[in-house]
C-alpha cells in the first residue's frame, strides 16, 4: 500500500502500448472514498485508440458479493465502485454484465448502472428486429428498467468481484465473502497468474450483456 503522504498524489509511469508498441503513459491518481477507503485511479490512452482505465482498492480484499434491493429513488443514489473485474447482475431480468479484455472501471450510482444497462438493451433490441420474440423481450426489459430508474419498480442489483475491488456503498446493502469455488467461476477481464498451477490464464472475452428468460 502507498504511504499516507503519497497515496493521494498524482504520478505517471511509462510502458509500451500493447497494440502499436509505442510509448504509453499511464496516469495514477490517488483518492479517498468515504466509507470505503483509499483508491487509485489508473488511466492510459494511446493515439492508436488503445484505452485502459481501472480503479484499485489500496488494501487487500477478499472476493466479495454485494446485493442491494432498490426500492425507491433514495436507493438509486447509492454509490457503486465497479472495477474491471466486477460482474454486475440483475436477477429479475436474467442480465449479467461480465468483464472482458477491454472492460473499464468506473464510479457511479445505482441509477448510472441501470442507465448503462438500458443503453445496452436498447442496442441489443435493435439487433433482434428480425426475431419478434427477442424483440418483444427486449422491449419488455427496457420498460422494466425505465420503471426502476423512475423509482416505480423494485429491482435487485448484485456485484461480484473475485478481487474484492468492486462494491455497492449503502446502509441497506447485503455483503458476503465469496467461497473460493464461487470466485473461481467469475471472469476477471485481465491476465491472472495462478501460483498454484504455474499457469497463466487470459480472460479475453468481450464484455457480455446477456438477456435470458
Amino acid at each position: 500500500m502507498l504511504s499516507e503522504n503519497y497515496s493521494c498524489q498524482k504520478f505517471v509511469t511509462r510502458t509500451s502500448c500493447p497494440l502499436c508498441h509505442e510509448e504509453l503513459i499511464i496516469s495514477w491518481q490517488g483518492d479517498e472514498i468515504p466509507y470505503f477507503g483509499e483508491v487509485m485511479y489508473i488511466t492510459a490512452s494511446c493515439s492508436c485508440s488503445f484505452r485502459f482505465a481501472d480503479t484499485l482498492i489500496l488494501s487487500q480484499k477478499e472476493p466479495m458479493r454485494y446485493e442491494l434491493l432498490v426500492e425507491g429513488l433514495e436507493d438509486l443514489n447509492s454509490r457503486v465502485v465497479r472495477s474491471t473485474s466486477g460482474t454486475i447482475r440483475i436477477p429479475e431480468l436474467g442480465i449479467d454484465v461480465e468483464p472482458g479484455s477491454i472492460s473499464e472501471s468506473y464510479i457511479t450510482n445505482i441509477e448510472g448502472i441501470l442507465d448503462r444497462i438500458l443503453s445496452v438493451v436498447i442496442t441489443a433490441t435493435k439487433w433482434c428486429e428480425d426475431d419478434e420474440e427477442k424483440r418483444l423481450r427486449g422491449l419488455e426489459v427496457q420498460e422494466f428498467l425505465r420503471d426502476a430508474i423512475e423509482g416505480q419498480r423494485q429491482i435487485t442489483v448484485v456485484i461480484e468481484d473475485p478481487f474484492g475491488n468492486s462494491a455497492i456503498i449503502s446502509e441497506k446493502v447485503k455483503s458476503c465473502v465469496l467461497a473460493p469455488e464461487e470466485a473461481g467461476c467469475l471472469k476477471t477481464g485481465m491476465i491472472v497468474f495462478d501460483a498454484n498451477s504455474s499457469e497463466m490464464e487470459l480472460d479475453a472475452s468481450d464484455s457480455e450483456h446477456r438477456i435470458t428468460d
